[in-house]
């Protein structure tokens, strides 16, 4: 890794005292991530196919990431040039329609059949089912899928697709809390779904505080600040996940099966900033993982990586370097190698 590279990286990190952590072991590769980056930042092209209409999205984490990528250097209107392809649809677009798109992408241009879509992405928050259209399949199979996280269960395929991370609804702006004693060992945050029983279960708990409705920005930084861990079970809300990291908060995600769709999996050691658990031990066996956790230190290592990791899960108006639009870029960079073939071959 060169010495500018490793600057760069440590640019992002001002927050953090460079004498307290080991950087590098918050992610899967490091020798690897930061020159492959640079080279990314270089080299990657991405070619958009015209949407047929104006596109409209279901949520703002789509729209951002399309709004981001339109505007990206990695654009080309050259298609030859082209690693990945960008398919372009509405949310609202129905299978069928789907499927037609495809098809007449295939018949106007020779790029699909090449790959059978496997160097194409689509973004689609609820993620798409399989149908038995071939254009669907193929689409469904073969090509990347970035969707929201979480992702909806049976329709994300692990290895291939991406999850965006979720957009922070506590303004950059907002400072954490200094260096207080925590008063709660778990914060769980108010989601407006229906509770567990583990949930309920915790509320006769004083160790936990339990949301019973929307906080404003500023108690909610207190309440992520004076917490040692955040609750979050999987299918509910989990998109306060980028958010507890960045105020010191450690995630404890409770699920009861592996999780396969945690954004910038391709990229971050998630067992070193978070916490995972099943439910079926209840309370008892939950706090004996907690209380357990934080021997040694381990509370404070996995806090200092998450506000590390936080710097990940930024969306900007405008793009900033390491943010969560070059991340799932950076991911996409990954996937970029595919079998090309010749149109004799397939024709």
């Amino acid at each position: 890794m060169s010495t500018f590279i490793y600057f760069l990286c440590l640019s992002l990190l001002t927050s953090v005292s460079k004498s307290m952590i080991d950087y590098t072991s918050l992610y899967l590769s490091p020798a690897i991530l930061f020159p492959d980056y640079q080279n990314m930042l270089i080299s990657f092209k991405i070619y958009i196919y015209t949407p047929p209409n104006a596109l409209s999205f279901s949520s703002p984490t789509e729209s951002n990431f399309f709004a981001c990528l339109q505007t990206s250097p990695f654009v080309t209107q050259n298609p030859e040039e082209a690693h990945l392809y960008f398919v372009p649809f509405s949310s609202n677009l129905s299978s069928r329609s789907v499927g037609r798109l495809i098809r007449e992408l295939r018949m106007e241009f020779p790029y699909w059949d090449r790959t059978l879509g496997a160097d194409h992405f689509y973004v689609s928050c609820a993620g798409l089912g399989y149908g038995s259209d071939r254009n669907l399949v193929e689409l469904k199979k073969n090509s990347v899928q970035i969707s929201c996280f979480p992702a909806h269960e049976g329709r994300f395929v692990p290895h291939k697709d991406i999850t965006l991370p979720p957009l922070a609804n506590i303004a950059r702006a907002s400072h954490a809390p200094g260096n207080r004693t925590a008063k709660y060992l778990g914060f769980v945050r108010y989601n407006g779904i229906k509770e567990s029983n583990l949930v309920n279960e915790l509320r006769s708990d004083p160790d936990f505080l339990i949301e019973s409705e929307p906080s404003n920005g500023t108690t909610l930084v207190g309440r992520l600040g004076s917490s040692v861990f955040c609750l979050f079970e999987h299918g509910a809300d989990v998109s306060g996940i980028g958010e507890a990291l960045r105020f010191g908060c450690v995630p404890v995600v409770v699920m009861d099966r592996p999780m396969q769709d945690l954004p910038l999996m391709d990229v971050i050691r998630w067992q070193k900033i978070a916490i995972f658990v099943g439910s079926r031990g209840g309370v008892k066996e939950m706090k004996r993982v907690l209380d357990s956790t934080c021997k040694d230190e381990g509370c404070a290592g996995r806090k200092r990586l998450g506000v590390v990791a936080s710097q990940h899960f930024v969306w900007n108006d405008t793009p900033q370097p390491y943010d969560s639009f070059h991340m799932v870029m950076y991911q996409l960079w990954l996937r970029r190698h595919t079998i090309r073939y010749a149109r004799s071959e397939f024709a």
